[in-house]
């Protein structure tokens, strides 16, 4: 398993603490570039919902 699929992995057990890292994020970014503010909002919940996404599939197989 690469360090992608274990970051990956860990977003879907943990997406509280995922949510909390976006939001912060999100913030940083508001206060750098506020007037994209409702863009800034959009894509935070659009990783929001990926990292919510990852919990519930199972992990990839991996190659033969």
């Amino acid at each position: 398993m690469n360090l992608f699929d274990k970051a990956k992995e860990a977003l879907g057990k943990h997406p509280d603490q995922a949510d909390k890292g976006i939001d912060k994020a999100a913030d940083a970014a508001k206060s750098k570039w506020g007037e994209h503010g409702d863009k800034i909002d959009q894509a935070a919940e659009k990783a929001k919902g990926y990292t919510h996404q990852q919990g519930e599939q199972p992990p990839p197989e991996p190659p033969a």
